[in-house]
């Protein structure tokens, strides 16, 4: 059995500086590993994004990420990437990390997603050029997040999808219908589901509920900070039962 750590959408700035570490305290001796659902920073700068390197290095575990939206508002990925990594925290972009925990083993899978709906309400591969590419880029991310996962099958343990966009409806339970669409999309719980995994964790739904499933029976949760309304939760993977 592993334990995860996650949490999402924490995002800190200078004003933010000392408000996260404090709780992290400890934070080794209840978990083997912290994921971090996206939406590190406010706005996608370097200097916000060594503010959460000052929060979450060197906590005495290994901290995994993806980006989110936010990460992205500045355009200067490669800056909020290098900051974070060089704190040593592995930042997943369609790739995958393997953590050994006492003779278990546990692979996460990351990718930012995209949002473009649920089944009956979402966007299509259909029309102007531009509505083409929308529909592209969410595809795209869905099929690198199935190929990371498929990558570990049969290497580990255990499987973990972390995104920042939902892959799931039951999770945006509380925000607004109109903005489903933006928050998450069918194609990233069908990624998950073909990949397979143990457990899939996300953001992004500030007002959403934490529990969902995938139609393939997938444990999926809604870890954004302000649905947690906690530093982190920890769940458990790889005993043969499903997440709590």
């Amino acid at each position: 059995m592993i334990r995860v750590a996650a949490v999402g959408d924490i995002h800190l700035d200078a004003k933010g500086a000392g408000s996260l570490r404090p709780h992290l305290e400890n934070l080794s001796d209840r978990a083997d590993v912290l994921l971090i659902a996206g939406d590190l920073t406010r706005r996608g700068t370097r200097e916000e994004a060594e503010v959460v390197a000052d929060e979450l290095g060197d906590v005495g575990l290994p901290v995994i990420a993806v980006l989110g939206n936010h990460d992205h508002h500045s355009d200067d990925v490669p800056g909020v990437r290098g900051a974070l990594e060089d704190a040593g925290i592995r930042v997943l972009d369609g790739d995958t990390e393997v953590i050994d925990v006492d003779g278990c083993s546990v692979g996460v899978a990351g990718v930012k997603g995209f949002g473009v709906g649920f089944a009956g309400a979402s966007a299509a591969d259909f029309g102007e050029p531009i509505a083409r590419a929308y529909f592209g880029h969410a595809r795209d991310e869905a099929g690198r997040l199935q190929d990371a996962l498929e990558a570990l099958d049969g290497e580990v343990d255990c499987r973990v999808a972390l995104l920042h966009y939902a892959p799931v409806p039951e999770t945006l339970t509380g925000e607004p219908p109109g903005i489903w669409a933006f928050l998450g999309s069918y194609l990233l719980g069908e990624a998950v589901d073909r990949g397979g995994a143990d457990l899939a964790v996300h953001g992004h739904a500030h007002r959403g509920q934490e529990k969902g499933t995938t139609p393939g029976g997938i444990p999926v949760r809604n870890v954004a900070l302000p649905v947690i309304r906690s530093a982190y939760y920890v769940y458990r993977v790889g005993d043969g039962r499903r997440a709590g």
